[in-house]
Order: C-alpha cells, then structure tokens, then sequence
C-alpha cells in the first residue's frame, strides 16, 4: 500500500477499502481548463490497444485520439485530502470506444507531476501513468500545458480561443469531451471498466491549437504523427468537478 492510501484508510474507519463499492466515488475532483488536441486516425492504427469487450466509438464514421492536458484541483482520494497531492497538471493520450450504449475511452499514456497520483492510478484503475516535471500557463491569451521528457520541455498549446458556448447534441466537440466511462485492459480477456460523472462542458474553439516538441520514447512509435502534423480540431472545455467511480471487472 502506498503512503497515500495507508493516509486515507487509517483516518476514519468508515474509510477502509472494503467499504468503497461502485455506487461511491474513489476519487473527486476539479477538471478545469482542458484543452483538447484532436487527430484523425485509421482504425486499424487502435486495434491492439483495444481491451476486451469494447469496440472502437466513432464520429461521422471517423476515429479519432486526444491529446489532452488539463488542472486537478481539489483532489480527494476516498473523501480525503492529500497534502501536496491536491492540485497538479495531467496530460493524456485517449481514443473513444464504447461497450453498448456505454461511450468510454482508453488512454495510451498518462502523464502527472505527483509520483503517489501515478502509483494509485496505475494500481487501482489499471492505467498507464508516469510521473514526469510538469508546468502550466493560463492567460487571456490562451493555455499551455508542458512537460519535461528526455531533457526538453514540450508543450500543448490552445491560443486565439473563441467565445465559450455550451455543446451543440451532436457535433465533434460533444463527441470528444462526452465519454462516461474508462477501460484499462487488465489481461487479454479481462478489462476493468469504471463511471466518471460529470455535468455537461462549455467548449471555447482554438484557432492556434497545437503540440510543440517530441513524442519519441513517450508514447508508441505508431503515434509519431503526434509530433509531425497539427491536430485536425482543437478546443478548451471549461471544466467541472468530477467523481470517478470504483472500477470492476468485466
């Protein structure tokens, strides 16, 4: 057990593990200020990173991945607060799936500042986290989210945004910010699923949205492109509070 679940569980004893099943949020938070890095992908460029029993989601017949980086603020593991663990950046690579009427994403890499939020993540969900030097801007002029890999700092950039307005039923900001639901494969034939809640975003559209540095020795060689071509859309979504729910297996 890390430092930080033993701090949670031996607080109250209402806060042990066995008392914390799927109807009660794991972790809340603040996401606030995301941007949004959106690319075009061949479907089959996802397949093995598919887990068992979900399929690839798409939009007006296209799969897409995000590079997506954003604030956690407020964080609370098991209804407790964490010194130094409260508020810090993440960055992440997802693409869209669903398993029925349940739309959900699976990420490929997973990047926080905190090594203890990288432990928990990666042993309770199942997910791809690292622990890398982060950093953030947020100006009137726009957001940058950077990170410090192989002795650079690259950055995820969202400049000239538009006005904010709520998500149109329908459109490619809705598809991309309105997944529920996470799968981590666990093994070839077992996948652990679990609910994210949260209210539905405003979007600002960017016309300066764009990744500046290199993905080599990050993410797979197959997601190069990242570093080589701009992002088909971008855009910021404001953000809310969050509950990210306990994980099962499926």
């Amino acid at each position: 057990m890390s430092p930080l679940m033993a701090l949670c569980s031996n607080r109250d004893g209402s806060h042990q593990a066995g008392s914390w099943t799927g109807t009660r949020p794991f972790l809340t938070a603040d996401w606030r200020r995301l941007v949004l890095l959106n690319y075009e992908v061949d479907a089959g460029l996802l397949a093995k990173y598919l887990p068992s029993g979900v399929e690839l989601d798409f939009w007006e017949r296209r799969t897409y991945v995000s590079l997506v980086g954003f604030l956690f603020l407020n964080t609370r593991v098991r209804n407790c607060r964490i010194p130094f663990h409260r508020d810090f950046e993440e960055v992440n690579l997802r693409f869209y799936v669903r398993r029925g009427d349940r739309r959900g994403v699976v990420f490929i890499r997973e990047i926080v500042p905190r090594r203890a939020v990288a432990w928990i993540a990666n042993a309770v969900y199942g997910e791809n986290y690292i622990r890398l030097p982060m950093r953030h801007q947020i100006g009137a002029e726009g957001l940058d989210y950077s990170w410090r890999h192989g002795g650079l700092w690259h950055h995820l950039i969202a400049e000239k945004l538009g006005p904010m307005r709520s998500l149109v039923p329908g459109s490619h900001e809705e598809f991309i910010a309105e997944h529920y639901w996470g799968y981590a494969r666990r093994s070839t034939n077992t996948t652990d699923e679990y609910r994210v809640d949260h209210p539905s975003w405003s979007v600002q559209t960017s016309a300066a949205a764009r990744f500046e540095g290199s993905v080599t020795g990050l993410y797979p060689r197959e997601f190069g492109f990242i570093g080589e071509r701009p992002p088909d859309t971008g855009f910021v979504a404001d953000g809310s509070a969050v509950a990210v729910f306990v994980s099962r297996r499926i």
